[in-house]
């Protein structure tokens, strides 16, 4: 009997012969050993791309959850890989600590998290790879092995961001920082300005990003910083019924642009501003309810502003049914060899589209605008690049292959698709 597998937007879908939840790292070895090929990962299903899909075994981590040890003198915290984000945070502050960043959707495991470079915003902050101490893996081979920071830091960046492919996630210790308080501003302004200022926006705050509302002409910027004061109540989120009005405009004027960016920039300007503080874990995540398609692109800092502008022209010009807000980040350098940020401040655009319609011709658009600046895709978010193109992008990928090889000898983990991204023949 078949077996259905979706992820969260349900544009990718998979057929596998087996899906199954092993409960610990014995019974996950034996099942990369044996179970039908080729053998898939799943965390949360919130990426975007064909990382999960396989006709053999999709292996879910929902069962390797929870705290395993702490170290409070360090803020350092191991965890099982397939923990969510949501349940983290709040074992996190128990013991004490925080995460440094986050991005804002906390309903992935920290293990999907890891493996697609998932981040989110801030000039000296880096993605939650950046966090690593230790990682234990069960290999193509169902050997559990295990690497650290202080004595295998060529591992650790080679495998720091795996792409289930090398190795399946079991445990991983995160170097964390003491629990904190972050003051949280919200405000709106016109997009000309937000480009013109960008640089010094964006350095002006621990953390900042910002979202272009489409057809509106302004920008929603969002500034967090730490903060000592008294915790303050949070406004009710308001995401959720500014994406259904942009819905409905976008369905009732999506012929009329100058009728329907006057409506929207009429809702824009009754936009409330924000300013709260609280505890981390009550800032970072957002409710996300309505399905989305996305593709990220990340870029160098400097060209930012320049690809946002093209970005947008295009979509106002030929893609009236765009309504989903533009999202711009920023992403501090890294050392991990997979990693979109590696030797590089990065400015992230990450674009979107309702799920219940084709996302692939605006996609198909706008990725050759990313491409131009020398875009790195997000590990997790559509694109189309094969290995011909991502080896052009990453300095270490010869050297990253090398290191699957060693894990994966016998390419348990290679599914079409992965074939297709390592420029692996099958």
């Amino acid at each position: 009997m078949s077996n259905n597998w979706n992820n969260w937007s349900g544009h990718v879908t998979a057929n596998p012969r087996l899906i199954v939840s092993p409960a610990d790292a014995g019974e996950l070895g034996d099942l990369i050993r044996t179970a039908p090929g080729p053998v898939r990962v799943v965390g949360a299903g919130h990426s975007f791309t064909p990382l999960v899909k396989s006709e053999g075994t999709i292996l879910s981590l929902e069962k390797f959850e929870g705290l395993v040890s702490h170290d409070t003198g360090r803020h350092q915290a191991r965890v099982r890989a397939g923990t969510r984000l949501g349940p983290l945070m709040h074992i996190l502050q128990g013991l004490g600590q925080g995460l440094p960043n986050m991005g804002d959707i906390d309903r992935q495991a920290i293990g999907g998290a890891l493996g697609t470079a998932t981040h989110g915003s801030g000039p000296t902050l880096g993605a939650y790879h950046t966090q690593l101490e230790t990682v234990q893996i069960v290999d193509g081979l169902g050997k559990l092995r295990e690497f650290t920071k202080a004595g295998d830091q060529d591992m650790i960046h080679a495998i720091g961001v795996a792409l289930g492919a090398f190795g399946i996630l079991s445990e991983v210790t995160l170097n964390n920082i003491a629990t904190y308080r972050l003051r949280r501003r919200k405000w709106v302004l016109p997009i000309a300005d937000m480009l013109r200022d960008f640089e010094t926006m964006m350095a002006a705050h621990r953390s900042a990003e910002f979202y272009y509302i489409p057809f509106s002409g302004y920008a929603q910027f969002i500034a967090s910083d730490l903060s000592d004061a008294a915790p303050t109540t949070r406004p009710p989120e308001e995401d959720e019924a500014g994406l259904r009005t942009l819905r409905r405009l976008r369905t009732a004027l999506a012929w009329l642009p100058s009728l329907r960016r006057r409506l929207i920039l009429g809702a824009v300007a009754k936009l409330p501003a924000e300013d709260y503080v609280q505890d981390w874990l009550n800032v970072y995540a957002s409710d996300r309810q309505t399905k989305f398609n996305e593709m990220e692109y990340h870029l160098p800092y400097e060209e930012g502003p320049k690809v946002l502008a093209e970005i947008i022209a295009l979509t106002e010009r030929h893609f009236p049914e765009v309504y989903f807000p533009m999202e711009v980040r920023t992403v501090a350098p890294d050392e991990f060899w997979l990693s979109p940020f590696y030797k590089r401040p990065t400015c992230s655009i990450a674009i979107h589209h309702d799920a219940a319609s084709d996302p692939q011709p605006f996609m198909r658009a706008a990725e050759p605008i990313f491409r131009r600046y020398g875009g790195r895709p997000h590990w997790g978010k559509m694109h189309s690049l094969k290995a011909a193109d991502l080896k052009k992008l990453y300095p270490r990928w010869d050297d990253a292959m090398a290191v699957r090889r060693d894990i994966d000898p016998r390419n348990r983990f290679v599914s079409p698709y992965m074939a297709g991204l390592f420029g692996i023949e099958q």
